[in-house]
């Protein structure tokens, strides 16, 4: 099991209620899961707690047997917003972890090129940022993320920002990476449909931090079309958890 969630809270100093209480979670080696749920149900809260930025109230985050206590190199965070370097060069952006990691020059070329081959990236390699487009810019912090080859990818909302057709073709370039890696993912969006169509598990999490979350297994295969109708059935049935009330 790579990570476990066990009896997790956090409640901050200037709310009365908390905003996560007693999640339990277990995801493997390999394994692509989004979370869902309504604005302030804790979503991003949960990502920054095992990404190490924030610390619980109670329970724990286990990693490969270890608790996290903090940021760790075995975990790599891309945010909405890309956070590239508008000094630096699309390439330059990617090797920028690798070289505070103090990767051999050698091979932070080698791994870089890899990744912005795998993004379709490596024509723009010497680009400067503002002269590429905002699509270019998340395949460009992908591939950053994914050279630090880290035990597991946390991503919070990484495509909400970009207009519909970008974030579905991203959608789509993320499944085929995590079907040729298969990385570790965490992946948190407000989009049903995102969700069902990159994740193998859907957790929806409840506004209401007294309401158990609730775990949707998606037994589609890969790849995935957004109009089938078993695709259709997964998207009305979280949906139904998220607006009816309860979720």
């Amino acid at each position: 099991m790579a990570l476990e969630i066990r009896n997790l809270c956090k409640h901050f100093d200037n709310n009365e209620q908390a905003t996560l209480k007693e999640i339990s979670l277990d995801i493997a080696d390999g394994e692509f899961v989004c979370i869902v749920g309504q604005s302030g149900c804790g979503k991003s809260t949960l990502l920054n707690l095992v990404a190490g930025l924030l610390t619980p109230t109670s329970g724990e985050i286990l990693l490969d047997g270890k608790v996290i206590t903090g940021p760790g190199a075995d975990r790599t965070v891309m945010f909405q917003e890309h956070g590239l370097f508008p000094w630096l060069n699309v390439i330059d952006n990617v090797k920028f972890g690798m070289k505070l990691a103090g990767i051999p020059k050698a091979e932070q070329e080698e791994r870089a090129m890899h990744y912005l081959d795998m993004v379709h990236l490596s024509q723009y390699r010497d680009y400067p940022i503002h002269q590429i487009s905002g699509g270019m810019r998340q395949r460009t912090a992908l591939a950053r993320a994914l050279t630090m080859d880290s035990k597991v990818l946390l991503m919070d909302e990484p495509f909400s920002a970009l207009d519909k057709q970008t974030s579905n073709q991203l959608r789509v370039e993320l499944q085929r990476i995590w079907m040729e890696t298969k990385r570790t993912i965490l992946f948190i969006t407000h989009s049903v449909e995102e969700a069902v169509y990159l994740g193998e598990r859907v957790v929806v999490l409840s506004a209401d931090p007294e309401k158990e979350m609730q775990i949707v297994p998606i037994a589609l295969e890969r790849p995935r079309h957004v109009h089938s109708p078993e695709f259709v059935e997964y998207r009305h049935q979280i949906l139904e958890q998220i607006r009816g009330g309860e979720y």
